[in-house]
């Protein structure tokens, strides 16, 4: 059973990762849909709650670089 926190960052990366996969879906991007795909499926893998957070922040900083 996940802990609240590892839920909500779950939750909370999941959201930015369908963005992200939306927004390179229309715009024709594959770093930004791969990212996105990326950010919503890792949560299913990772237990860790610590491990959650800081694999989410860094896909949401990789994210952040291939934005254009």
């Amino acid at each position: 059973m996940p802990s609240p926190s590892s839920l909500f960052a779950a939750i909370l990366f999941g959201a930015i990762g369908m963005g992200a996969f939306v927004h390179g879906k229309r715009n024709g991007l594959a770093m930004p849909a791969l990212i996105g795909v990326a950010l919503m499926v890792y949560p299913y893998f990772v237990s860790e709650t610590w491990l959650v957070f800081s694999i989410g922040a860094l896909l949401c900083y990789m994210l952040y670089l291939f934005r254009n």
